[in-house]
């Protein structure tokens, strides 16, 4: 409860505060100026600002203070780290509230995902705000670890922290009116929908918000911004590591639109977590464009919370949450203090909390791969003419390819000669022995093959390699080491990177993991992977049917334009 008394009493003078901060320059996001004064904060809370004594003083003369920075859209499995370790990155940057849609680890352990996002949450110097996965899984075509209706989510959707429904990938089922989909906006009825229609545009786009969705992130264009700010929705502005939107939407924000902005990640991985940092990056990043300070600081603070709906944050104001940051300077946006409930949370970039004990059985041994076999892998060639899905630099769109392939024995073989390789989706939750095979092109592998049990949505096995050896290989190494990341070449495990809970995330100290990560990434290059492909990345979003032009999933090859499986073989 918020000690209201407290707080007045406080405010007026007539009580000393828990602690006050001296001396600073502070934000304020309503007026979008800073201004001298004490912060003093009792309980956590903010009792005012001006001239305050407190039984615990800081000066902090020549620094500036803001409220906490907000994503409005993550996911924590990203991170390829536990919640516990995630806190442990962003915090010292400057993040104290996350909105999360653990969409990746409900696609593999269903209502057990959520729950143990929720549970792991509970402690953290760090407000974990969830919005229910509304599409596992993604698509029709997908293999994923569980299918939640409606009903399912039903259990969660009075949780204090559940905010509503996270994005809801499935345009075509609300364009359609889809029975299943709208029991999941109207269970959401009284919260929010997020919303993800990537260049949905037109009377589609109209009937998608008119259904109640509120927000979106797939924007790339000022122009897809504009007219979805036009209509009503949030925007947010995206910069994450596979994702990075924020320059080229920033021509979208005006004095008009600002408000309805706001920043999110999406997506954020260890390397860029440690080196860049978190929304902390993205107002330096938004700045440095030469985009209004004030208006930078209220996307990244005030403009998500009152989104949604989170009425005692994003503000350095009597009677919000003491969620604070402390700056040297207006330059390199690295705080040098984080306050969170008014407790120092993280100082000089290092966190100042401990890890605690969560129980995460429920997302452990999550692999089931079925019998592994070469046959699986079989790729039987019908014409001379392969259908093959064709990298873009920098890009999650791929290509179809329509192309010459050499057949053996009745069988497409990769072609290195012309950086064509074999790729496989190989079903690991249900022991189905579904496995989809097909072609890629353009990463540059010479030998060997590459692993991973992270691919968007359904997180299958995913695997591209230059022979079959070597794909049966990294195969069973995953099956092993029960999910993460694998490369092997010449007969021989170059190198793993286990992540044992639901096959997306590791307990281990986030630093360790990204020093794990840079190993596999230089091996990855030593074996021919080109420079503008992060080789792990790439492979993530290759069996995501709802991105065209073509992907691979456990069923086979689909063609995103039509959304239909399609043949290898033209």
């Amino acid at each position: 409860m918020k000690p209201v008394h407290k707080l007045v009493d406080t405010a007026l003078g007539r009580s000393a505060a828990d602690l006050v901060l001296k001396n600073a320059q502070v934000f304020n996001v309503f007026t979008g100026t800073f201004t001298k004064g004490d912060v003093a904060i009792v309980n956590g809370y903010i009792a005012g600002i001006g001239e305050y004594s407190g039984r615990k003083e800081i000066d902090v003369a020549g620094k500036y203070i803001t409220p906490g920075f907000i994503d409005g859209h993550v996911h924590l499995e990203s991170s390829m780290v536990n919640p516990a370790q995630f806190a442990c990155a962003v915090v010292p940057n400057g993040t104290t509230t996350v909105i999360a849609d653990p969409h990746e680890i409900a696609n593999v352990a269903g209502l057990e995902g959520i729950r143990y996002v929720l549970n792991a949450t509970e402690q953290l110097p760090l407000n974990v705000y969830v919005m229910l996965p509304s599409c596992v899984p993604a698509t029709p075509l997908e293999h994923s670890g569980a299918t939640l209706s409606a009903k399912d989510l039903e259990e969660f959707i009075h949780h204090p922290r559940v905010l509503g429904l996270g994005e809801m990938m499935d345009y075509p089922g609300v364009l359609h009116n889809s029975n299943a989909v709208f029991e999941k906006i109207q269970l959401a009825q009284g919260k929010l929908v997020d919303g993800h229609a990537p260049g949905l545009t037109g009377k589609n786009l109209t009937g998608y918000i008119a259904a109640g969705i509120c927000s979106d992130h797939e924007c790339v264009t000022p122009k897809e911004a504009t007219e979805r700010l036009a209509q009503g929705m949030h925007v947010m502005l995206r910069e994450g590591s596979a994702a990075k939107n924020l320059l080229s939407l920033l021509p979208a924000i005006n004095q008009y639109t600002v408000k309805r902005c706001m920043f999110a990640t999406d997506d954020r991985h260890p390397a860029d977590l440690i080196e860049q940092g978190h929304i902390n990056h993205i107002v330096n990043v938004a700045v440095s464009a030469g985009t209004d300070l004030a208006w930078v600081l209220q996307m990244a603070t005030i403009n998500a919370a009152n989104y949604f709906r989170i009425s005692d944050l994003g503000a350095v104001a009597p009677g919000y949450r003491a969620d604070l940051l402390v700056f040297d300077n207006l330059k390199d946006w690295r705080p040098v203090m984080v306050f969170k409930d008014g407790q120092l949370a993280a100082e000089d970039g290092k966190s100042l909390f401990k890890n605690f004990f969560v129980d995460d059985k429920a997302i452990r041994n999550t692999l089931s791969l079925g019998p592994i076999s070469r046959e699986k892998l079989r790729l039987p060639a019908h014409s001379s003419i392969a259908r093959v899905v064709g990298l873009m630099p920098h890009q999650l769109v791929t290509t179809a390819l329509e192309l010459p392939m050499p057949v053996v024995q009745g069988e497409f073989v990769p072609d290195t000669t012309r950086d064509i390789l074999k790729l496989v989706v190989w079903e690991r939750h249900k022991g189905t022995g579904k496995v989809g095979v097909g072609l890629l092109k353009g990463l540059g592998l010479k030998q060997g093959a590459i692993a991973s049990t992270i691919a968007h949505d359904s997180h299958n096995l995913v695997v591209v390699g230059t022979d079959d050896a070597a794909i049966m290989l990294a195969v069973k190494a995953i099956e092993h080491i029960q999910g993460g990341l694998v490369i092997a070449a010449e007969g021989e495990i170059l190198g793993t990177l286990p992540l044992p809970l639901a096959g997306l995330m590791t307990d281990q100290n986030i630093s360790e993991v990204q020093e794990k990560l840079a190993a596999l990434q230089k091996i990855a290059r030593s074996l021919g992977v080109k420079m503008e492909y992060d080789p792990f990345m790439t492979l993530a979003f290759l069996s995501l049917p709802v991105i065209p032009a073509l992907k691979l999933t456990a069923g086979g090859l689909v063609d995103v334009t039509t959304f239909q499986l399609v043949s290898v073989s033209v």
